[in-house]
């Protein structure tokens, strides 16, 4: 049953997160390709509507899904605690980010709920995920599509998500048994960009006005890395470091 793939592994911690959804059929259809897989949680970012009767009737025997979406106003909200954050786009962007295809963020999403919850997000129907949003991701996903038509709509871009995922729970995974730290969550990487963003102004490496995509590559490089907790206290050890140094030789000056 259903039931026990979500109980025994872990689809029950891959959180589905919509952005501002312009049409309630749409969080409809979402929550029935989302039972239909076993997942279970549903969160909402400024829905342009919600609650609906459109949604309820879309969403078909779908309703304990639906009425247990979480409706948040920010996706700070929506992925706090992640272990794991994966963006869908539609489109590639002018900085390339570490990508994924579906096949592979549903095993990396199976491999990761073992340290927590495991978010995917997906964008406004219209324009997706904008750059700001996207940066709040670790790796971008991309469904192949046939380029002369390559439209989805959000239901059956959630819905081929929600099958790997349930399909990866049957797939042996081939991953070191041995000792790990903890992943970072979302808030503890956030803390370490901010950190870095203002140790990197301090030792006089980074100008703002002229580095205006220096973090958002630096963010793709240690996204790519998967930071555990240690590793994100290292990290911001060293740069203590440096800002203490600085601060010390400006001092002696």
């Amino acid at each position: 049953m259903i039931e026990d793939y979500a109980l025994h592994k872990g689809l029950s911690r891959i959180r589905i997160v919509l952005i501002e959804t312009s049409h309630p059929g749409n969080i409809g259809s979402v929550a029935r390709a989302m039972k239909n897989m076993g997942l279970s949680q549903l969160v909402l970012v400024s829905p342009k509507e919600f609650p609906s009767q459109v949604a309820s009737v879309r969403a078909s025997s779908a309703a304990d899904v639906l009425n247990s979406a979480k409706v948040v106003d920010s996706l700070d909200e929506a992925i706090k605690d992640a272990k794991l954050v994966v963006g869908a786009s539609a489109r590639l962007r002018k900085v390339s980010w570490p990508q994924l295809d579906v096949r592979e963020t549903a095993q990396m999403a199976l491999s990761t709920v073992e340290e927590g919850d495991v978010a995917l997000v997906f964008g406004r129907e219209d324009s997706g995920l904008s750059n700001a949003e996207l940066d709040k991701c670790h790796y971008l996903a991309h469904i192949p599509t046939n380029p002369a038509y390559s439209s989805l709509n959000l239901g059956a871009a959630v819905q081929v998500f929600a099958y790997e995922c349930l399909m990866a729970t049957d797939i042996e995974r081939q991953y070191s048994k041995g000792y790990r730290h903890k992943l970072a969550s979302s808030e503890q990487l956030e803390g370490f960009y901010d950190h870095l963003y203002q140790a990197l102004q301090d030792i006089e490496f980074l100008d703002p006005a002229k580095n205006a995509r220096f973090m958002r590559r630096m963010r793709r490089l240690f996204n790519r890395a998967q930071l555990d907790v240690k590793e994100i206290d290292i990290l911001r050890g060293v740069l203590t470091a440096a800002q203490r140094q600085v601060n010390k030789n400006h001092n002696e000056v």
